[in-house]
């Protein structure tokens, strides 16, 4: 991969006005944090339209007659029928059924576009390589970098920076090719409708001058995780934020569903790896963790809890923090994954900060299993 995803990768985003890096080392180090104003960034979302450069996220292109039906056997998601500028989300698991990898697809005029989480597209390459066997299905790096619009005000169609109107596509991951190379993507988070504009990364400057001169406000990666953590509903996790080397698909409810349901994992969809795992979680119980939004204390001033610490109730460790941030009318919030068994009225502990379980963001229980109430009724108990 090229070195752009490591700890000096740093955006010529970054050169613009106001645009402020974090600091320290984390997840989305290299891309402006804000412009100044990150809460007033938040909002404008709410009322307009944002872009937001993501250009640290790993993208691959996948090439070749057969690169979809080779990758149904591997994956989550059915994709094997993707029509062509259509796309989704999907899931890689090891064979204990525990995530790998997640990632976002667009297939247009013959080669899958991919991206990923920032630092894991190097593993994903080397897995998918050596997946390829004798296939015609060619993954390699590709020099594309992400950046996103959201906004309530994002209009139907673009100017690319060569004065190219450029319709944007309609539907959840709806794809449509960009002038100059790339593709755009309808998303239904961090806000319903929003675009990925998958670019290349020369380009990169150009485009993102053009999305502001169009309208839209810089925004900040804190502005983003604030809308996904926020206002996406029902939850996204973020991949090595959310989640640990630990979490099942389960654990995460966004991720189980077709992709007209804009989920990562087909739940009629057999033969992959860690699918036992999927389907007996589905069928027979309920993942042992789920994924919840935390209102926290924000009394004892604006230094944020780090993601991975322990959450405490009664003193007892019940879960992991992910995302912490704060948002321009909640305050700090945090994403979760708490034992499904705690519940949502539990005063919670974070390093000695009080958090409170937003109940709206609790999923709710779909009931007994298929798989447990046929083994209740073979056993007389029905």
């Amino acid at each position: 991969m090229p070195d752009r995803t490591d700890h000096g990768y740093h955006s010529p985003i970054l050169t613009r006005p106001g645009a402020v890096d974090t600091t320290g080392p984390g997840p989305d180090a290299g891309v402006p944090f804000h412009y100044g104003d990150p809460l007033g960034e938040q909002r404008a979302a709410t009322t307009s339209v944002v872009v937001v450069d993501r250009s640290h996220r790993d993208v691959l292109t996948i090439g070749g007659g057969e690169r979809l039906s080779w990758l149904e056997g591997f994956v989550s998601q059915h994709v094997s029928e993707l029509a062509d500028r259509a796309g989704g989300e999907t899931l890689i698991l090891d064979a204990n059924g525990r995530v790998e990898h997640h990632v976002v697809l667009s297939d247009v005029d013959g080669t899958l576009v991919v991206d990923t989480e920032p630092g894991r597209g190097a593993a994903l390459l080397t897995f998918l390589t050596r997946m390829v066997f004798w296939a015609d299905a060619a993954p390699e790096a590709a020099d594309l970098v992400v950046i996103t619009l959201a906004g309530t005000g994002l209009p139907g169609a673009v100017t690319a920076p060569d004065g190219t109107t450029v319709e944007l596509p309609v539907g959840d991951y709806a794809s449509v090719p960009l002038p100059g190379g790339g593709v755009a993507r309808r998303m239904p988070w961090p806000l319903a409708g929003s675009v990925d504009l998958l670019i290349p990364r020369a380009g990169l400057p150009a485009w993102f001058d053009a999305a502001v001169r169009s309208g839209a406000r810089p925004a900040g990666s804190w502005a983003f995780e604030a809308l996904r953590a926020v206002e996406t509903v029902p939850l996204r996790a973020r991949l090595g934020v959310d989640t640990d080397e630990k979490t099942i698909p389960h654990e995460i409810p966004t991720w189980i569903g077709e992709v007209a349901q804009r989920g990562a994992v087909h739940l009629d969809k057999g033969c992959y790896r860690g699918q036992e795992t999927v389907s007996r979680v589905h069928n027979l119980g309920k993942s042992p963790r789920v994924l919840v939004r935390l209102h926290l204390d924000g009394s004892g001033g604006d230094q944020l809890l780090a993601p991975g610490a322990e959450i405490l109730a009664a003193g007892r460790t019940v879960g992991r923090l992910g995302t912490v941030v704060q948002h321009h009318e909640y305050g700090p919030v945090a994403l979760a994954l708490l034992k499904r068994s705690v519940p949502s009225d539990t005063a919670l502990e974070v390093d000695g900060v009080s958090a409170a379980i937003d109940p709206d963001s609790v999923p709710g229980d779909s009931g007994p299993q298929a798989g447990r109430e046929a083994i209740r009724r073979l056993r007389g108990q029905a």
